[in-house]
């Protein structure tokens, strides 16, 4: 079972604290579910548990009981498309009206419980939610450009940022920032996939900052072992052109430790010596050491 699944299955038990908050989302369904086809009224709800919610909001709204299913492929795609009767009491009743095919809000919510509750009936009818074991992406679509503003817009009253794509012949209102849908399932009332969220979040952060530091330490160590192998280079290329006996006490101490401890740090190094030195002095002398290197190099290329 997918996660958007999940989420929804959640959803759908859950019933608003007062009437208001039923109506809104009561709304909502008809709001982004209402067709008018062939010049009737129909719902097209492709999950038949939200049309079965939504009979429950009718009849606790509207006390509406009569609804009738047709089969969705005399008239439509759809699978669950269904007739609604007394379809004149019910827009009055929810403030909405119906422009050309489509159904539209007569007025703009204010009361954030009822913005909740809208947004709620909305992602049942047409939301998804992308596992967040593999991407955070939520999305709502809608039929019409207007309907995308107006579901955008509520979401962002709650500082949500939202934005819009045309897919196909639908506009998405989408989020991708996973914190931001785990505040609209916040809103939403959809705790227990709210809490499976997170705990994803979680390990996947802990998994990433692992990763950071095992990659960091990777590049730490590869610094080091160039970085040694090139001391090493020139240590060699010093002894057989002069001699490490030849260098200062202190540079012939560091080019001995360093031969014997190729893979040390210049931290190890400097612990190595006796007496120890500290890092920046290990690499002031590996780079005198350097240094001589080089000049023995220019003057070898000029013979």
């Amino acid at each position: 079972m997918s996660f958007s699944t999940n989420v929804k299955e959640e959803l759908i038990k859950f019933y608003g604290h007062n009437k208001g908050e039923l109506l809104s989302e009561l709304r909502a369904i008809i709001f982004m579910a209402g067709k008018i086809i062939d010049g009737k009224f129909y719902i097209q709800i492709e999950n038949a548990d939200v049309f079965q919610k939504c009979l429950i909001l009718l009849k606790k709204v509207c006390n509406i009981e009569r609804v009738y299913e047709i089969d969705g492929r005399c008239v439509s795609n759809s699978r669950h498309l269904y007739k609604l009767e007394n379809i004149d009491k019910i827009l009055k009743k929810l403030n909405l009206f119906v422009k050309g095919n489509e159904v539209y809000l007569q007025e703009e919510l204010l009361d954030d419980n009822q913005l909740r509750a809208f947004i709620r009936g909305c992602f049942l009818v047409a939301g998804v939610i992308t596992n967040p074991t593999k991407a955070y992406h939520f999305e709502i679509y809608t039929a019409t450009y207007e309907k995308a503003i107006v579901v955008g817009s509520m979401i962002k009253k709650f500082s949500i940022d939202t934005k819009i794509i045309m897919r196909k012949k639908d506009y998405v209102v989408y989020i991708k920032e996973s914190e931001l849908i785990v505040q609209i399932l916040a809103l939403m009332n959809a705790r227990i996939a709210l809490m499976e969220m997170e705990n994803i979040r979680i390990v996947k952060e802990l998994r990433n900052t692992v990763n950071r530091k095992l990659n960091c330490e990777m590049a730490n160590i590869n610094k080091t072992v160039n970085a040694a192998v090139k001391q090493i280079g020139d240590i060699v290329m010093i002894d057989e052109k002069v001699g490490i006996d030849n260098l200062p006490p202190s540079l012939q101490q560091i080019a001995r430790v360093r031969l014997q401890f190729p893979e040390a740090s210049l931290t190890e190094l400097g612990e190595i010596l006796n007496p120890k030195v500290g890092k920046s002095g290990v690499n002031h002398r590996l780079r005198k050491i350097k240094e001589i290197a080089e000049e023995l190099r220019k003057k070898e290329d000029k013979l």
